[in-house]
């Protein structure tokens, strides 16, 4: 490997470990408190929105601004607003996005099987893709028959996530570290 490579990457090696370590944490958070996490969750994802809406004024009165003034003002004001909502009410934030990702379930779902049943004479197995389409719907209306369910069932979904990233990450950072001592 080049020096350049593992004098700048290998000697930041901690990083990925650290990266990992959070990963781990937040992932047995998540598993262990998923409604506290998925609120935990939302106020973070409202604080990003707002720091969002914050860099899009600045970009707007730059100059140099990449996107047209006008939809740099909308992005702007619509990051502002919703990171507004997430971290003064974070909890019907999450289950507000749960309910989006629920009719996005069903929606997805739906195109699924009509996909399924076009393809079905130029692709064998195509019933495969059919009853993930289902699976999509029954999961997307239970999300929406059972929203408390379905938050502390998606929070522990991203919980086993983040639980597998973080090891991934200690891992690479681990191997980033034998590299780095055996080059150096």
């Amino acid at each position: 490997m080049t020096t350049l490579f593992m004098d700048g990457f290998g000697r930041h090696w901690w990083l990925l470990v650290l990266y990992g370590v959070l990963g781990v944490l937040v992932g047995l958070y998540a598993m262990v408190s998923p409604l506290e996490a998925a609120v935990a969750l939302a106020w973070a994802i409202g604080v990003l929105a707002l720091a969002e809406g914050v860099v899009g004024l600045a970009a707007l009165f730059a100059n140099g601004a990449v996107a047209g003034r006008g939809w740099m003002l909308f992005y702007a004001l619509v990051s502002l607003l919703f990171g507004l909502l997430a971290v003064t009410n974070p909890a019907a934030t999450a289950g507000a996005l749960l309910l989006v990702l629920a009719c996005w379930f069903v929606v997805a779902g739906v195109f699924r099987v009509l996909f399924a049943f076009q393809i079905r004479r130029h692709v064998r197995g195509e019933w495969v893709i059919a009853v993930t389409g289902l699976l999509g719907i029954v999961l997307g209306g239970l999300f929406l028959a059972k929203p408390l369910a379905g938050l502390v069932v998606a929070t522990i979904w991203f919980g086993v996530g983040m639980l597998i990233y973080g090891v991934l990450q200690i891992v690479a950072g681990l191997r980033l570290r034998s590299l780095h001592n055996r080059a150096f």
